[in-house]
């Protein structure tokens, strides 16, 4: 176990853009995280989460994506999202004998979109990616399921996915992780997890302003998490 895993932010460059991507990278790792934030697209808002997986020996890779407005992405900012994602694995995951994609919210339908899945926008768009490095698992925080109602656009994912959602969330309630499970498992496998007492940003180290949490322990609990996400890559 690595007990000191210190952050370090470099920049990418995707068409006409750049942008930064943190990473925890931990000495003599084999297996590698790729980090999906939500609508937020920082994900040093889950800094002490991702530290506590980099200390278990995996490293983590984390884009950092623009702000987004609305909940309701557009076909172009979705594509953008996975293109990030998607260039990022290209540079810095590609020596490691797995990768697993780790999500929250809207980072969770990016993922899916990279390992095969056809997103719908709120206009009814399809959006589809085909990544160059396909996830060999995923983990999944907080998932919305309404960009994946169309029939079949789960179909091609085919990979381990563990779901993970809170009793108390009402942005992305336990019927969605639930939806998302049951059309994933029967070519996925995996799981769905409801932690009782978390809502949508217990997920979170950093909470957005205004939120409060009704976990009476949240960074703990995100420690505990850390370590089951590591076990579940193990």
């Amino acid at each position: 176990m690595n007990d000191s895993i210190r952050p370090e932010t470099l920049q990418l460059s995707n068409a006409d853009s750049e942008f930064d991507v943190t990473l925890f990278r931990a000495k003599d790792a084999t297996e590698c995280i790729l980090f999906a934030s939500g609508l937020g697209g920082n994900p040093l808002r889950h800094l002490e989460f991702l530290q506590g997986i980099a200390r278990q020996g995996i490293s983590v890779i984390a884009p950092h994506f623009e702000l987004l407005s609305s909940p309701f992405p557009v076909k172009a900012e979705l594509l953008e999202r996975v293109q990030r994602l998607d260039v990022t694995a290209a540079e810095f995951c590609t020596n490691y004998r797995s990768l697993t994609g780790v999500g929250h919210s809207l980072g969770t339908v990016i993922l899916l979109m990279q390992a095969g899945a056809i997103a719908s926008t709120l206009a009814r768009e399809e959006v589809a990616f085909n990544g160059k490095k396909i996830p060999d698992r995923l983990v999944l925080l907080a998932p919305p399921a309404d960009f994946f109602r169309a029939p079949r656009s789960l179909n091609s994912v085919r990979i381990p996915v563990e779901i993970w959602v809170g009793a108390m969330d009402k942005v992305t309630p336990p019927s969605q992780a639930i939806f998302l499970n049951e059309l994933l498992k029967e070519h996925a496998g995996g799981g769905v997890h409801i932690i009782e007492d978390a809502e949508h940003f217990t997920f979170m180290n950093t909470l957005p302003p205004q939120v409060i949490d009704p976990h009476p322990s949240r960074n703990e609990f995100l420690q505990w998490l850390a370590g089951k996400v590591s076990q579940f890559i193990a």
